[in-house]
């Protein structure tokens, strides 16, 4: 038996079919693109949060304790709080985080007051609005 071979032996998408499907991917990837980034945005923001609350909890912690504040952030780890001072997610570096020091005494046990709070030193505004260094 003989197999005839049609005339078209060239078999294919048409460049138009070709444009729909990539006008369709680019559609696509530039939706996309801002719900990633979004989402990044979310997830340094929840980080910062978490080190924030885990950095005040071990200034309160080290206070009543040790019955005096922190001078530093490199006290809590030197004491053993923590194991190192953490990057702050917004601006990626440890060196950025701005303390709050106060003269009033958290407690009539504690001999010296120091450190009582932490910032971010990120200069930009999340995504609910209020500056991280309000944070």
């Amino acid at each position: 038996m003989i197999v005839s071979i049609p005339n078209k032996s060239w078999r294919g998408f048409t460049l138009i079919e070709l444009m729909i499907v990539i006008s369709i991917i680019l559609i696509l990837v530039s939706i996309s693109i801002p719900i990633y980034t979004n989402s990044i945005a979310h997830a340094k923001e929840a980080v910062l949060r978490d080190d924030l609350f885990t950095m005040r909890s071990c200034i309160d912690q080290y206070t009543l304790d040790k019955q005096k504040a922190p001078q530093s952030l490199q006290d809590l780890v030197s004491a053993g709080y923590l194991k190192a001072i953490p990057k702050d997610p917004i601006t990626g570096t440890a060196d950025s985080w701005q303390v709050s020091t106060d003269d009033t005494l958290m407690d009539p046990s504690q001999t010296q007051p120091g450190i009582t709070d932490v910032h971010s030193g990120a200069s930009g505004v999340g995504t609910d609005g209020s500056a991280y260094s309000s944070w």
